[in-house]
């Protein structure tokens, strides 16, 4: 019994130290591929002309405060970053005021997750 308590008390301290150093770093290091990147951004251009964005924008809601804007006040945000590898689809891109772009960066939605535990 006493075994089994000193087991649990050290996966206890170790999945503490593991929160604490995860969510003190501001997010995982990454290198971006510059091929993938102007791949994307060559995408994201042709997807910004396409009636889909146009609606999207028509709706006037930032994907992640869900205020009401104007389409000037909108602006692309991919979910997962596209330096981060993520792609210039309909399924990764979504409307975004800008304080709510700017404050994500290029964080991925579990990195986000984590910056709101901090606070």
């Amino acid at each position: 019994m006493q075994l089994l308590y000193q087991i649990q008390k050290q996966i206890a301290k170790t999945l503490l130290r593991t929160y604490i150093s995860l969510v003190t770093k501001p997010y995982i290091p990454f290198q971006s591929d510059p091929k993938h990147v102007a791949k994307q951004r060559n995408k994201a251009k042709e997807l910004r002309a396409s009636q889909w964005w146009k609606q999207k924008l028509a709706e006037g809601v930032c994907y992640y405060c869900g205020g009401s804007f104007t389409k000037e006040e909108l602006t692309m945000d991919h979910i997962t970053p596209v330096a981060r590898g993520g792609t210039s689809t309909k399924g990764n891109v979504v409307t975004a005021c800008k304080p709510c772009n700017s404050k994500k960066k290029a964080l991925t939605p579990a990195e986000m997750i984590l910056e709101g535990l901090k606070k």
